[in-house]
């Protein structure tokens, strides 16, 4: 894909139809596959809303807010990059629920290069913080960039270990929030010496809602991701799962069976992880990976073989097939091409009614080509 800086008044347009209400990455670019540029998309989406069902109107974000956040963004010294733009980074750009625009503080340069994802446990062991500072360190000197989440424990001690050889932060809250609280020297040293990337809008404060969607930034910007101590419920094996539905490698060190800390990656390994013994083994992984990366690029993710052609159907689709969708749907999550073969309608216009109930707030879209109620 040609990629190219975008203009002024289209990165406007981006940032407000990915800041508007029910819109989130991968209904942005299914409708702008439809109505061929995001201003085109912010004029259509309160009629779309309202045939969805939606009582109240569905306004645009304003543009005098979206001003506001690029102002403040670029006082603060970061740069918001499209997915279109040349310095966005490549694998990330292949997701298919990819950031239209991340906000990004310190050195863009970083964001092309390849890179393994470290995470783990918050309550790290003080070993475990060593082998993450040995393994980050013996990585990124084989010329990989590290990625983490900016957490204490393990994603502390993988950041310090990469700060001289290149470390990427990626946070839950907007760019300008530092948390933990605690971490602030690190994050003045990221973004001195390697790079800070933020999804969320600028002051955003960090919610847990947050964090699952920065996980899988940690995971998609990266080759692989190794995971050093982890329970069995933690964030860090939610990137893993992320991990490999990104088609991701996911490497994990063992550890005793008596720590709890341990449960979470001795499960990844029994499940298919690549055992990590030390910093070789993933150098090895991660030296075929990028070969295969550099010769066999998956592409981008908005044309999909059931997607729309870019323009909106001629033909608006009655009342009962929406009421048709709504029983069909139910809060579990099922393939569109499901819901397509069940309606018996035209793939146009169920693909017309998917997007108008997502915009009313009625179903949700997925990664993976799903859909569900709310």
């Amino acid at each position: 894909m040609t990629r190219k800086n975008l203009e002024a008044k289209e990165k406007l347009s981006w940032l407000r139809l990915i800041r508007t209400e029910n819109i989130g990455p991968i209904t942005f670019y299914k409708l702008l596959e439809r109505y061929g540029s995001a201003e085109n998309a912010l004029k259509a989406i309160p009629e779309l809303a309202k045939r969805g069902g939606r009582l109240e109107g569905l306004k645009a974000f304003p543009a005098d807010q979206a001003e506001k956040e690029i102002e403040q963004t670029t006082k603060y010294g970061a740069k918001l990059i499209a997915r279109d733009e040349p310095n966005y980074p490549e694998l990330l750009a292949q997701l298919e629920d990819a950031p239209p625009l991340i906000a990004v503080l310190g050195h863009t340069a970083l964001l092309p290069k390849h890179s393994l994802g470290v995470v783990g446990a918050r309550n790290a062991s003080l070993t475990g913080r060593k082998i993450a500072e040995d393994f980050s360190r013996k990585v990124a000197g084989a010329g990989y960039i590290i990625v983490s989440g900016l957490a204490r424990g393990i994603d502390t001690a993988a950041h310090i270990a990469s700060l001289t050889t290149g470390t990427i932060a990626v946070i839950a809250g907007g760019i300008d929030v530092v948390y933990p609280k605690e971490n602030e020297n690190l994050y003045r040293q990221i973004a001195e010496q390697g790079a800070i990337i933020a999804e969320s809008p600028f002051g955003t404060e960090p919610l847990a809602r947050h964090f699952p969607r920065r996980n899988r930034l940690i995971s998609g910007l990266s080759l692989g991701v190794l995971v050093v101590e982890a329970a069995m419920k933690s964030g860090s094996l939610i990137t893993a799962r992320m991990a490999a539905e990104q088609n991701r490698e996911v490497f994990a060190v063992p550890g005793s069976p008596l720590d709890p800390r341990a449960e979470g990656t001795n499960k990844l390994i029994q499940d298919g992880a690549h055992l990590a013994l030390n910093a070789e083994d993933i150098i090895r992984e991660l030296k075929s990976l990028r070969l295969k990366a550099m010769n066999d690029p998956s592409g981008g993710p908005w044309k999909g073989a059931l997607d729309l052609p870019g323009q909106a159907s001629s033909k608006e689709p009655d009342e009962s097939l929406r009421a048709r969708l709504l029983e069909i749907l139910s809060p579990t999550p099922v393939q569109i091409d499901e819901v397509i073969r069940a309606a018996g309608a035209p793939v146009s216009e169920v693909l017309t009614v998917i997007l108008e109930l997502e915009l009313a707030g009625r179903i949700e879209r997925q990664p993976g080509n799903k859909v569900n109620l709310i």
